[in-house]
């Protein structure tokens, strides 16, 4: 069973979501604010989190930064703050998506159902295999075990930039558009203002992997067309 904690300090929203969520399945875990959230995160071992952004004392973007320095667990954000400046912000701090309030019962299943899919699909096992790796100068990327490696070291990816690093490793030298990139790694239709959130997870994953993030190497933009791992 996939365990889902959803923070939000609306107790009648968590509750809803409780209601849907148990109803597919999934068990979940509820939180009222940033710092309960946290503490269920060292308690329980999670597979993804919904969490809303406006919560008092810890926001859900800094409880996100926080998540982040010890998680790749999928963050799902709720808000009712829609402007593209407010996702770009939310994908900054390290969330994976981004739902806007209100919304539906089928549309919040699912994104959950995607977020946990793809958490499945490339949660790694901290370990190297022997299975086919692929490889970009001192970069090695496991798609198997869902690792990252360089120069020795384990390097830590959410889910979304593990995906992204991986479609674009997997087409060298074919060039992706943000709305080609967006569509295959998120599974949705292309929107407006997604191109922005495709230069978020691109910006994040660069300060990890790059030698000098502003001169990359293995992921380059061809200015006007996209992204390319050469």
């Amino acid at each position: 069973m996939q365990t889902i904690l959803v923070c939000d300090d609306d107790k009648q929203i968590v509750e809803a979501i409780n209601i849907y969520l148990t109803g597919e399945g999934f068990e979940v875990i509820k939180a009222y604010d940033g710092y309960e959230a946290l503490e269920h995160l060292e308690d329980h071992e999670v597979n993804l989190m919904i969490v809303d952004v406006m919560m008092p004392g810890l926001n859900g973007y800094q409880t996100c930064m926080e998540i982040r320095k010890k998680s790749n667990v999928p963050i799902l954000f709720l808000s009712a703050r829609t402007q593209v400046e407010d996702k770009i912000m939310g994908f900054s701090s390290g969330g994976d998506d981004y739902l806007p309030k209100p919304f539906s019962y089928q549309e919040l299943i699912s994104r959950v159902k995607a977020l946990v899919r793809r958490y499945h699909v490339y949660q790694g096992s901290g370990r190297r295999t022997q299975e086919e790796k692929m490889c970009s100068g001192a970069l090695e990327v496991y798609p198997e075990a869902g690792t990252v490696w360089k120069n020795g070291k384990e390097i830590s990816l959410t889910d979304t930039e593990f995906s992204i690093l991986c479609t674009l490793m997997k087409h060298r030298k074919q060039i992706f558009s943000a709305e080609h990139l967006y569509e295959a790694v998120w599974e949705e239709t292309y929107y407006y203002g997604a191109a922005n959130i495709v230069m978020v997870h691109i910006r994040n994953l660069r300060s990890k992997i790059e030698d000098d993030p502003g001169k990359p190497r293995i992921i380059r933009t061809i200015w006007g067309r996209g992204y390319r791992c050469d």
